[in-house]
């Protein structure tokens, strides 16, 4: 018996963006689509007549806002959504409201050149539609790999020593994807003001990391802010890498800093977990931690393994409070992780270690 398909229901006022994505979706066999809809009342319709798997959502839409009816469908019928929508820099903070309603993904598409957009996003449009039909059962659904992923080697040659001599400074490297906006927010909420320096790759389009590092750092006691190159890691702070660009932790004596730089996706992503968690080990080694959470594929498997090579103490979100337990996943399969825990007691954990 073949599996069932995923059942997407596409909503979308562009009959262009309709027909462009049902394409893109259907061209997957694990995928079909179910409906699609010109606005959010059109799609309560064809919910009440069948429930879909997934629902891909646009925000800017006429008589019924996305935003609004995100809200509404996930305190009445919670169904995983993954947003398509032209958000601007501007309309960032929208992005950041849409995952606290519980999108499950964002993809933003441009104003202009749209068909052409989504032809080429078109693994990361199916492989998030796949990550949020499971995000609910919290099982990593099976990816359709289409194209070869290039490792941390793009973008960070491998070195032929280990770190530096310790030093008396902790960093605490942070990689997550698909539901890692709320996991992240989590772990930082619970650090303390003289917490180790932190460096996070969080899979994020572009122009959304910086309203997101500044939601964050209105939220918490520590500063949040979106890396730029060469900011010094340093206690009580965490840098965020910037959408679509590499992060890597680099040292220069006893002061340890960013350096954010352009390069070939990794493990099909830009930022990488696997670039930011192989410079870790090779710049900071047994000085650090590396954090792996909720998210769907393998990014930072490989890149943990290093880490834990080099000395590093190294932690995995548990499956039962995982969105996606992808990432998590592949890095135990590796044996790259030390203890596997759930989001709320990784904080204080990383704490201990660094004490």
């Amino acid at each position: 018996m073949p599996e069932k398909k995923i059942k997407v229901l596409i909503v979308d006022d562009s009959a262009v963006v309709r027909q462009t994505l049902g394409r893109i979706l259907t061209s997957d066999p694990d995928i079909e689509i179910m409906a699609v809809a010109a606005d959010p009342f059109i799609a309560a319709e064809k919910i009440a007549e069948e429930v879909p798997d997934v629902i891909t959502l646009d925000i800017e839409m006429p008589r019924m806002d996305g935003l609004t009816f995100l809200q509404k469908l996930m305190t009445q019928h919670p169904i995983p959504v993954v947003v398509v929508s032209s958000l601007s820099v501007e309309g960032s903070e929208t992005a950041m409201r849409a995952m606290e309603y519980g999108a499950v993904e964002i993809i933003s598409k441009p104003q202009i050149g749209i068909r052409q957009f989504i032809e080429e996003a078109k693994v990361l449009l199916c492989d998030a539609v796949k990550a949020a039909a499971g995000a609910r059962l919290k099982k990593l659904a099976h990816l359709h790999q289409v194209e070869p992923k290039l490792t941390a080697d793009a973008v960070i040659a491998k070195a032929r020593t280990l770190a530096m001599a310790e030093t008396t400074e902790k960093v605490v490297a942070v990689g997550a994807s698909t539901g890692g906006t709320e996991a992240i927010r989590t772990v930082l909420e619970a650090m303390p003001l003289d917490s180790p320096g932190v460096v996070i790759v969080q899979h994020m389009p572009e122009n959304f990391t910086a309203a997101f590092a500044k939601r964050l750092d209105g939220l918490c006691r520590i500063s949040v802010k979106e890396a730029e190159t060469n900011d010094t890691v340093v206690r009580g702070r965490a840098l965020i890498a910037p959408g679509n660009r590499h992060m890597l932790l680099k040292r220069s004596g006893a002061r340890y800093y960013v350096e954010i730089k352009d390069g070939p996706l990794v493990s099909r992503h830009r930022p990488s977990v696997d670039v930011l968690f192989r410079s870790a080990a090779q710049y900071a080694g047994k000085n650090s931690v590396g954090v792996i959470m909720t998210g769907m594929g393998d990014d930072g498997a490989r890149g943990l393994l290093e880490m834990r090579d080099a000395g590093a103490a190294t932690i995995a979100q548990d499956e039962e409070t995982c969105i996606v337990f992808g990432m998590p996943k592949e890095a135990i399969k590796r044996n790259a992780v030390d203890k596997i825990m759930p989001l709320d007691l990784i904080s204080a954990e990383v704490i201990r270690f660094c004490k």
